[in-house]
């Protein structure tokens, strides 16, 4: 399926943002306008539907550049945003889509981590009572270039102080997202599969070049694996993205791979099922964090106990739509921009109607309140302007 690329708020990356600050708290009310768990709710459930934890980054990220720069140039951006990134990506995700969302993270006490605090808490309605503030500790930077599809990406910061680490307790959920580090366990994981939270992991880069599947060893305790295909490939010794996702089956119930342009495959090695997407063709601007949207997607689909492949083409869609704004956490969509896309896209007299039916499970999903899309927070040229009261 294709579009035209000109999402239902899209801008050319030289406008800024005509809301930048609605008064805090103000959107936090509609972000929950949809709840994909409301048939499911019961008394006596946990009060947060997932739990992560990570560091939080502020981003800084430049598009708009005709290419990547060069030694010894100045280089122009035509577009320039700022807002929470790192795990604030995949929090904010699961925020947008209805989510009871709880993060675990330090926040440097200076003026970044200031507004990534307010931006997370007041803004998006993220639970932050397993945070900390750090006295004297300095927030995160990464700043991030976007250019010929690409990012090219200069982070800076220190480890916060041992006993500003994460909870070893983790709260009640029903899920929780992990990032998998190789050879080294995180106590919390097996804690929170102890306690009945399904653990949703993926996994970064193995810079010691060994891919030894046996390193992640918190892979037992998780319900779902979503690395992507060249990670599946490397710590399977397989020359398929297909055939990995069905060898990384044997060590976890549910794995997804993500393969970039072509879509995605899963597994489910509990009922055999297998489930293909592809992926969305859009003309993006920034694909910051489109993978941390992309497993929000799939674990609101999974909690919702949807069908394998209404999940993969719902983590598609959402990551689609993330590229086409600024950044990585303000970019994720919230129900209104999924409804008004797949308004949209019905209106075009060429669509594949085969691809079309595809998503047809939405019209069960984004209700006619859905169609007018609120003003949303996005990714801003400058922090610290005075908010509107």
């Amino acid at each position: 399926m294709t579009t035209t690329g000109e999402g239902p708020h899209r801008r050319t990356g030289m406008e800024e943002d005509p809301h930048p600050h609605p008064h805090l708290g103000e959107e936090a009310h509609h972000h929950s306008h949809v709840d994909p768990l409301a048939a499911l709710r019961a008394p006596g459930d946990p009060p947060r539907d997932v739990y992560l934890t990570g560091t939080v980054f502020l981003d800084i990220i430049f598009t708009g550049l005709d290419s990547a720069p060069v030694r010894g140039t100045e280089s122009w951006a035509r577009g320039m945003g700022s807002s929470p990134g790192g795990v604030a990506n995949m929090a904010t995700a699961l925020a947008r889509l209805g989510l009871k969302t709880s993060l675990a993270a330090a926040f440097g006490d200076d003026h970044y981590g200031e507004y990534c605090w307010d931006e997370l808490e007041q803004g998006e309605g993220i639970d932050l009572s397993p945070s900390r503030r750090v006295p004297g500790w300095h927030s995160p930077v990464t700043v991030s270039m976007a250019y010929e599809g690409e990012r090219t990406m200069v982070s800076h910061g220190h480890e916060p102080p041992p006993e500003e680490t994460i909870p070893a307790c983790p709260p009640p959920a029903r899920a929780a997202v992990a990032s998998l580090t190789p050879g080294r366990r995180a106590p919390w994981i097996a804690e929170a599969a102890k306690r009945g939270t399904r653990v949703f992991a993926d996994v970064g880069w193995d810079d010691t070049g060994t891919w030894d599947l046996a390193g992640l060893a918190d892979l037992e305790h998780c319900e779902a694996f979503l690395p992507n295909a060249e990670e599946a490939m490397r710590y399977t010794g397989t020359d398929c993205p297909r055939a990995a996702a069905h060898a990384l089956s044997a060590c976890v119930p549910l794995v997804v791979v993500t393969l970039g342009a072509e879509g995605a495959y899963a597994v489910d090695g509990r009922t055999g099922a297998t489930a293909a997407v592809p992926a969305i063709a859009v003309e993006a601007l920034d694909p910051t964090g489109a993978g941390d949207v992309f497993v929000a997607g799939f674990v609101t689909g999974t909690l919702a106990e949807w069908p394998l492949a209404d999940r993969l083409a719902f983590a598609g869609l959402t990551a689609a739509l993330s590229v086409q704004e600024f950044g990585g956490s303000l970019s994720a969509p919230g129900w209104s921009e999924v409804a008004a896309w797949w308004r949209r896209v019905q209106s075009y007299e060429d669509q594949d109607p085969a691809a079309l039916s595809r998503y047809a499970f939405l019209d069960r999903l984004v209700p006619e309140a859905c169609v007018e899309p609120w003003p949303r927070r996005r990714a801003v040229p400058t922090i610290g302007f005075r908010r509107s009261t």
